[in-house]
């Protein structure tokens, strides 16, 4: 696993965003979405998400309950010269599946997020406006679990 689950241009675009949406299942069945913070860790090929007090948060329980999620990680496209599809939106959706996970200390902003996180593992990545060779791609990278 690892390097070739995200694309270069992907791993260069997520590595310079630090918010993202994550959606989980609710108790109810219904989508539950939240801004959260997020680091990639491109060599494990998995996104881990932050936060204080995090093991407290619905999308904490959301995920230990059902861990399907989707996490959105978008901006618009600079407006500048060899920018792809400049003003446009841009972006990576990963979906996957998650897990809870107590680590010896927190993938960010230590003294501030809890050791616990959110554990994404990719099944589907679909990514737009990125690369200019290819506005849109879409790929199956991995198996939900069973």
């Amino acid at each position: 696993m690892g390097d070739e689950i995200f694309t270069a241009v992907e791993r260069e675009f997520l590595s310079g965003q630090g918010l993202a949406r994550l959606a989980t299942i609710g108790p109810d069945g219904g989508p539950q979405v939240r801004p959260v913070g997020f680091v990639l860790d491109a060599a494990g090929g998995t996104v881990d998400i932050g936060g204080p007090r995090l093991a407290e948060s619905r999308k904490y329980r959301n995920v230990e309950a059902n861990p399907l999620v989707s996490l959105v990680v978008d901006d618009m496209t600079p407006d500048e010269p060899g920018a792809v599809k400049p003003g446009w939106g841009r972006g990576v959706e990963i979906r996957g599946w998650a897990e809870t996970l107590t680590l010896a200390e927190p993938p960010m902003a230590a003294g501030f997020f809890a050791n616990e996180v959110i554990r994404i593992h990719p099944v589907r990545i679909i990514s737009w406006h990125l690369d200019s060779d290819r506005l849109q791609d879409a790929r199956t990278v991995g198996e939900p679990p069973s």
